[in-house]
């Protein structure tokens, strides 16, 4: 069900293909859609965007001008308010929101350290469930392990930050991920800023859920049934 790539990749035919771009960011392709996660330092953009997805408004995931270098015409920015209102323009998603976006459906879901002061819970900052052409991916944004994590359902690939700091660390993911079961997931926020690949590793031997460690512009490609 999972193959992984180098470089961007070419998908099967009506598959799934999730880019790592480093850091907290991710390139999705489904068929001739386009999403990406948090853009930040792109290394090679492309104007390819159909939907750009932001979780909040932190340099290290919104970067206006990353934002911008892979917008076209028609391109969806969807995000936190703090997000929206300082790029000026795009749609505001809240947590526990569902968008439906025509050939994906977005629910917003709650990213936040209820013991720690960088991610309050009050700012409704965000990770997102997409729900694409018969999987859910669900992308945590910058969060500890919350309640509403572990009770998520049915989520074919999760990425999940295991850094530490700032977010869960890799034993702290791994557990949610133990707690919510989802068929594979992919360790992030690790490499840049803060974490590194002693983290993902950890995660690896820790998870109970299959785990790939993608290294920058590595691809996973989920097939289609």
């Amino acid at each position: 069900m999972f193959e992984v790539e180098s470089g961007f990749g070419k998908g099967k035919t009506m598959a799934i293909t999730l880019t790592w771009l480093g850091h907290a960011s991710f390139r999705i392709v489904a068929g001739e859609t386009v999403i990406y996660i948090d853009p930040w330092k792109l290394k090679s953009p492309a104007r390819d965007a159909d939907f750009i997805l932001v979780s909040h408004s932190h340099f290290d995931h919104y970067s206006a001008p990353d934002i911008k270098a892979i917008s076209k015409a028609g391109t969806q920015v969807i995000g936190s308010a703090d997000v929206i209102k300082p790029y000026g323009g795009g749609k505001v998603i809240t947590p526990g929101q569902t968008l439906d976006l025509g050939r994906l459906t977005l629910t917003g879901v709650p990213a936040y350290n209820p013991a720690k002061p960088f991610h309050p819970q009050a700012n409704h900052w965000l990770g997102f469930v997409i729900a694409i052409d018969g999987k859910r991916i669900y992308y945590a944004g910058d969060t500890d392990a919350t309640a509403e994590m572990k009770a998520l359902e049915d989520i074919e690939l999760a990425l999940l930050p295991v850094g530490g700091t700032y977010t869960m660390n890799a034993a702290e993911a791994a557990e949610a991920v133990n707690t919510f079961k989802p068929a594979r997931a992919v360790p992030y926020h690790w490499g840049d800023i803060v974490g590194d690949e002693a983290d993902a590793k950890k995660f690896a031997q820790l998870s109970r859920a299959p785990t790939t460690i993608l290294a920058p512009g590595q691809s996973l490609t989920l097939a289609s049934p």
